[in-house]
């Protein structure tokens, strides 16, 4: 059986990895404002890790289609309590942010991995700032911000070009000190991609291969999920759409990919227990 890539510094259950997800935001498309206020962040984070939560990922700004980016200080006041009060009671955290100044109070406050949905680009500061944090660093396809990000979903081969541009993002990391062992790469399910790339990237995401490092899939309760179970023209609410979200992490388990960003965490372990189980000699 196909081995789970490790990254130094990270859990390494031998299974693909589940990454719980808390928004500490008014304004994200499926949860926004539900974990607004630090302390029910907290509460939210510790009940995701009695789920079965490997990493929490703490985020103070939301990337829905639109969005507007909070100034840094806001995005530092949303995360660093609770970054502090989740590693505090020893979960491991990541931050999902795109400025290195909210990296750097972040490793300082305790997480041990950055999760920059531009891959570097939004920050110029970024990388090499990883770099010296000496910390895991998650780098994600990103064409733009998220006002438009969709003028920018034009491809002619969506695998190819995500492949390409990826390689170049993975290519500054190193460049800027970023150790290998360190990277796990993201294909940026939604972010300047259709319904119809994301799910052209599901059916060839073995392709990601090549790139020689972890891979996360991040598709939980995304837009494309609505839309597959819209009733005519009103589309699934993204908080229904945990189930359809399950079905793909089976498909990462399946494939042996490193982790899984979710929701809703114990539905997702439970199925990637039952993946491996399968998978063990009768």
């Amino acid at each position: 059986m196909k081995e789970i890539p490790v990254v130094t510094g990270l859990p390494a259950p031998g299974r693909t990895l589940v990454m719980g997800v808390v928004n500490v935001t008014p304004d994200s498309f499926s949860d926004g404002g539900e974990w607004l206020d630090p302390d029910d962040a907290v509460r939210h984070g510790h009940d995701l890790i009695a789920e079965g939560a490997d990493v929490i990922d703490v985020g103070g700004e939301s990337t829905r289609p639109g969005a507007t980016r909070p100034d840094l200080e806001t995005e530092l006041r949303r995360v660093l309590p609770v970054i502090t009060e989740l590693t505090r009671a020893g979960a491991v955290v990541s931050v999902d942010t795109m400025r290195s100044e909210v990296a750097t109070a972040a490793v300082e406050a305790g997480a041990k991995m950055i999760n920059d949905v531009s891959g570097g680009r939004a920050d110029p500061a970024m990388l090499s700032t990883v770099a010296e944090l000496e910390v895991a660093y998650l780098c994600m396809h990103w064409r733009g911000h998220s006002e438009d990000m969709f003028s920018q979903a034009v491809y002619d081969d969506v695998v190819t070009e995500v492949i390409t541009e990826l390689r170049v993002q993975l290519d500054q990391a190193v460049a800027a000190g970023i150790a290998p062992d360190r990277l796990v790469v993201d294909p940026g399910f939604g972010f300047a991609k259709t319904a119809d790339h994301n799910w052209e990237l599901l059916r060839r995401i073995d392709e990601l291969a090549v790139l020689g490092l972890p891979v996360l899939l991040g598709v939980s309760r995304k837009r494309f999920l609505s839309r597959l179970l819209a009733d005519g023209d009103r589309l699934r609410p993204a908080r229904q759409c945990d189930d359809a979200s399950m079905a793909l992490t089976v498909v990462a388990a399946q494939h042996r990919l490193w982790g899984v960003r979710v929701h809703a965490v114990r539905p997702n372990r439970d199925a990637i227990a039952v993946i491996d189980q399968l998978a063990q000699p009768g």
